[in-house]
């Protein structure tokens, strides 16, 4: 297992999980399309309502981790990464990630105020494949 292949294999995975803590301290978990763009195995981009529940827990906890798997007839990998996340209205960000069809999530187009990104910075993860497990830096 080296870095590289861990960043090819969440390529090519079409859906994400990131986790969120909620004001009580247990942990939250939504399936999330795949990040919109990624810097390496480093920094992950997605794209949520400002009004959205995981919006308010990171803006009060930062402390983050997602989730890319996939499941063979024989064969399960997964990779989890732990950091943390930001919350970014700027509207250069906005726009590096903006995709022709969200209009359809956000009416008012790439301003819409309800329109935000979320920034994931990795610390660490661990990669799980044929029975293994092994915990990395980033």
């Amino acid at each position: 297992m080296d870095l590289n292949t861990i960043q090819k294999f969440i390529q090519k995975q079409k859906v994400s999980f990131i986790c969120s803590v909620d004001e009580n301290g247990c942990p939250n978990v939504k399936a999330m399309l795949k990040p919109r763009k990624m810097n390496g195995l480093k920094e992950f981009y997605f794209s949520t309502n400002t009004s959205s529940l995981r919006v308010k827990q990171f803006l009060s906890n930062s402390n983050a981790s997602i989730y890319f798997y996939r499941k063979g007839l024989i064969k399960y990998t997964g990779v989890m990464l732990v950091g943390k996340m930001e919350i970014l209205t700027d509207q250069e960000t906005k726009d590096m990630i903006w995709r022709k069809g969200d209009t359809m999530f956000y009416k008012k187009g790439v301003t819409d105020p309800d329109y935000c990104v979320l920034k994931f910075t990795a610390q660490s993860g661990r990669y799980y494949c044929d029975l293994k497990t092994e915990s990395f830096e980033v």
